[in-house]
Order: structure tokens, then C-alpha cells, then sequence
């Protein structure tokens, strides 16, 4: 618990941090962007990591040396749950996990508001 709480304040005092280099980037360009903005489209080929997640476990590390070919790994959702769809770490959707001619897939069922 007291780990947690060291995290916790490390993380505040981070934070802070940046607001306060922000703030300093906000007097020096006096607030305002300059130069033409970026539109969306200059950025449509900017690659992103995609990653779906079916679920997650947590074991002691003792147990996960002891794994081997055959071992099973239980995760902390059921068959019937969706998968979670990630972006560069960001879950943006949900969806169902399907094959397509012999590989995974994903039909995507939910888009989460940011």
C-alpha cells in the first residue's frame, strides 16, 4: 500500500511537471499556434499500433516458469465476452474474435466514446 501511495504521488509530481512545461510553452509562443494547422488528412498515413485483447491473467512468477507446452492459462473473461480493441494502448472499440480463411479476426461491435 505504501509502494502504491509513492506511485501515486511520483505520478502527481509528474503531472505537475508537465503543466508546468506546458504553461512555459504557452508564454514563449505567446499562446497561439503558428504556421498553417495540420489537417486530419496530412495524418491519415501515420502507421498506429492495433492490438486486441480477449483477456489477461495475473500469476506468481513462480508459476510462470513452470509453464510449458500444453500448459493452460485461465483469463479473467469468458468465451462469450468481447475483445477489446486497442490503439497505440487506447481501447477505442469492442468486438467479437472470428477466423477469415484461417487467421484471426475481429468484427468490430462497439466504438467507445473518447
Amino acid at each position: 500500500m505504501a509502494e502504491t501511495k509513492r506511485m501515486d504521488e511520483a505520478l502527481d509530481e509528474a503531472a505537475q511537471a508537465v503543466l508546468v512545461e506546458t504553461n512555459k510553452l504557452d508564454e514563449l509562443s505567446g499562446g497561439k499556434a503558428s504556421g498553417d494547422p495540420i489537417g486530419l488528412g496530412n495524418l491519415m498515413d501515420v502507421p498506429v499500433k492495433v492490438t486486441v485483447e480477449v483477456g489477461r491473467t495475473r500469476l506468481p512468477l513462480g508459476e510462470l516458469v513452470k509453464l510449458g507446452p500444453g500448459s493452460l492459462l485461465v483469463l479473467d473473461r469468458e468465451s462469450h465476452e468481447p475483445a477489446d480493441i486497442l490503439v497505440n494502448g487506447k481501447i477505442v472499440a469492442r468486438g467479437e474474435v472470428v477466423t477469415i480463411d484461417g487467421a484471426y479476426g475481429v468484427r468490430v461491435t462497439a466504438i467507445l466514446n473518447p
